[in-house]
């Protein structure tokens, strides 16, 4: 990793890496990568010698977008359980860093919010996975965050259920 690298870190979102600092902590003197998040205007200081463990990974270039696209499009997942247990599944599939499951978190809890109101710990979900996906999106497609943030409403709302084919009805 250099400086320059625009990088995701699972749970933060994407950033660049804008330089390299060293910083005594507990008596010992360690090496940090210095992480730059637009989103926010947050800085994150990574530990070198931790890089492998943290789970980062670059963001993703242009060709995955449409998959992205598709995601966003789908039709959300049957949400199963309380609050507490799809807030905690969610949570989990967002640890992974993949683009594709934050994808899929934020159009579940988008439409979801939609039907019926969700509750207070799914909407800062909702909101911690919009901004991971905005963040990346930004850097992979050049855009500002908010025609990011627009382009991703549309394709949620431009879902389209299915017709039902059951000839009993």
């Amino acid at each position: 990793m250099k400086i320059g690298d625009r990088i995701v870190y699972p749970m933060h979102g994407a950033g660049e890496v804008s330089g390299i600092e060293e910083n005594e902590v507990g008596g010992e003197t360690k090496s940090y990568y210095v992480l730059r998040l637009p989103m926010g205007n947050m800085k994150l200081m990574l530990p070198i010698d931790k890089i492998d463990e943290i789970g980062l990974r670059g963001v993703i270039g242009k060709e995955k977008i449409p998959e992205v696209a598709e995601v966003l499009k789908g039709e959300a997942e049957e949400s199963h359980g309380s609050w507490n247990k799809r807030f905690h599944a969610n949570l989990d599939r967002m640890k992974t860093g993949d683009i594709l499951e934050v994808a899929a978190i934020a159009r579940n809890l988008m439409r979801q919010n939609e039907k019926k109101k969700i509750s207070s710990g799914e909407q800062r979900l909702l909101e911690t996975a919009r901004q991971i996906l905005i963040s990346e999106l930004v850097f992979a497609l050049d855009k500002t965050p908010e025609e990011i943030s627009d382009w991703v409403d549309e394709q949620v709302s431009s879902y389209v259920a299915p017709e039902n084919t059951d000839e009993n009805n």
